[in-house]
């Protein structure tokens, strides 16, 4: 099967296409002809060789994907060959074929495409994980994103604006400020011209958000805490400032705050399925009915993946880049 390979870790230009073997069927998984796959941050880490995939994982790079069920592994129900769906993936999404465990699989909805579902469901399920799980968001909550133009920011802004809640966003730009507002951001921060503490606490008359997440880490820990309201908790999904910080312990105390560190990639098959019922339990209507749907800013070919990395690496997109795999 074609599939971006890695010789050695590097730049976006270690990347090549060329041909792998197909993976082997597994117990409880499915076969998927893929058409498409999303490209995320970690892909890129994983490149530079900073993101090593879990034990067993497909060692390819690619954690979401959409295609056609082509084989089903004995025992495995409410799947058959030709069925439509999009799929959580460990690795091994930038190639023909993948296999997984079928726990992290749903039905792709008629009205979207196949590269619109290869958008979905890593953003889908770290935003339901992490917002409406981890950091428990009440009815009517609010969430401060950064990165509100990115495919995790508008997805925030989305499931969090269907769930009756408010969103303040960070975003690098005017235009993508300007965006966030469009798609139902209820306040934005341009970071780099504004003090978006100060935002958060206008936007929220003093009061904080509940919940913040944040994949940029150490850089902002000191101001997210300070946007947070009492009982409110920052998830931390990402370290792209840096991993080390100093904080006072006495702020978490007087104002009973959670800092929650979470990642998706590494849960095993079982958390990863139990994700995907809650989400389908909440979301799962507006989903089918083709509601929800990624923000896509560019689709290329699978072998410009160096230049679908360099678009993500440079903050060049507005939402979801993806890889069209076959056609």
């Amino acid at each position: 099967m074609k599939a971006i390979l890695i010789d050695e870790p590097g730049d976006e230009d270690c990347m090549r296409l060329g041909e792998a073997d197909a993976p082997a069927l597994e117990p409880g998984a499915l076969r998927i002809a893929n058409h498409a796959a999303g490209v995320n941050r970690a892909d890129l880490m994983q490149r530079r060789g900073l993101y090593p995939p879990p034990p067993g994982a497909s060692p390819l790079l690619g954690l979401e994907c959409a295609g056609e069920v082509v084989e089903v592994a004995h025992g495995v129900s409410g799947f058959a060959p030709g069925d439509r769906v999009m799929a959580l993936l460990p690795g091994g999404g930038y190639a023909e074929e993948v296999v997984v465990d079928a726990g992290s699989v749903l039905p792709l909805p008629p009205a979207l495409s196949f590269e619109e579902g290869a958008g979905l469901m890593e953003t889908l399920l770290t935003v339901f994980l992490n917002v409406f799980q981890l950091g428990q968001l009440p009815e009517g909550g609010s969430v401060l994103v950064h990165g509100g133009g990115s495919g995790i920011g508008t997805t925030t802004i989305d499931l969090v604006k269907r769930a009756g809640g408010r969103v303040i966003a960070t975003a690098g730009s005017d235009e993508k400020c300007r965006r966030c507002r469009e798609l139902g951001a209820d306040a934005v921060a341009n970071y780099r011209e504004q003090d978006w503490v100060e935002v958060v606490r206008e936007a929220t008359s003093g009061r904080g958000v509940d919940v913040v997440l944040d994949s940029i880490g150490a850089a902002y820990l000191k101001q997210n805490l300070d946007c947070l309201a009492v009982d409110g908790a920052l998830v931390l999904i990402g370290l792209m400032g840096g991993a080390k910080s100093e904080i006072s312990l006495a702020t978490l105390l007087a104002r009973r705050l959670r800092v929650i560190g979470s990642t998706l990639r590494t849960r095993t098959a079982a958390q990863k399925a139990g994700i995907v019922r809650g989400f389908v339990e909440r979301f799962g209507a507006d989903l089918e009915a083709g509601r929800i749907r990624p923000v896509l800013d560019r689709v290329f070919a699978l072998g410009e993946a160096p230049e679908a990395h360099r678009t993500l690496q440079a903050s060049r997109h507005f939402g979801k880049v993806v890889l069209r795999v076959r056609g």
